[in-house]
């Protein structure tokens, strides 16, 4: 490979000096060296941790919305049921008072009456379960993981911004032994791998304020509909 440099300075004061000739190797190369720079700011320990802390609060999400999914079968369920035992139960009690003076009553209505008041009680409770769910835990729970989603961007953005930095940093000290008094030598960093992490980090800073605000409005719509119930 020819790595000699032709050109000619009086016609060419400013040089722009690049890793390869090829466009498409230096695309190539680029590409390689940020999902390594961001692979590194991904493992950083406190980006871990807030990425465990979203993970755990979009699983916890994600098991009340199992649990929803839930009691809306089984009371559909429970509903087929008791509008089959109230059947029974109603025609039982007219069948009972139909038989002849003496006969005991009590026992010919008390388990069918029974077993549907059964399932109404445990409707009623299912029906209470479900309230609980919509209007309380899942809106706390959704909150959460909002929040926790919009922390885990955030961390994110300093982690990619500090990887940006000390590639930046390490750049430069490179650069200082070609510089001297007679060499000015700006560097343009935006076309490189900090600018490419730095771009990201916008990207994760625009993500993690949008999940915020989401956030904001449902607090503020969860406190009002509370407020309202008091």
């Amino acid at each position: 490979m020819n790595n000699q440099l032709s050109f000619d300075i009086a016609q060419t004061p400013t040089l722009q000096a690049v890793a390869a000739g090829d466009d498409q190797q230096l695309v190539e190369d680029l590409q390689t060296r940020l999902d390594a720079a961001t692979q590194l700011a991904e493992t950083q320990p406190e980006v871990m941790a807030a990425l465990n802390s979203q993970r755990r609060a979009q699983q916890q999400l994600q098991r009340l919305r199992v649990a929803e999914r839930g009691l809306h079968q089984y009371a559909k369920k429970l509903a087929e049921k008791i509008n089959a035992l109230r059947e029974s139960a109603l025609d039982g009690l007219i069948d009972a008072f139909g038989e002849e003076v003496g006969s005991d009553k009590n026992t010919l209505i008390s388990k069918p009456l029974t077993e549907w008041s059964s399932y109404e009680t445990r409707n009623r409770q299912v029906s209470q379960a479900i309230e609980r769910l919509v209007e309380q835990k899942l809106p706390i729970a959704q909150l959460a993981a909002l929040r926790e989603e919009s922390h885990a961007a955030m961390t994110m953005v300093k982690a990619l911004e500090q990887v940006a930095q000390q590639r930046a940093e390490k750049l430069l000290e490179h650069l200082r032994s070609a510089v001297s008094e007679e060499v000015v030598l700006p560097v343009d960093m935006s076309k490189g791998v900090s600018g490419a992490l730095l771009h990201q980090a916008t990207e994760y800073k625009d993500k993690a304020r949008q999940l915020s605000e989401s956030a904001d409005q449902l607090e503020q719509t969860y406190m009002s509909r509370m407020g309202s119930k008091r």
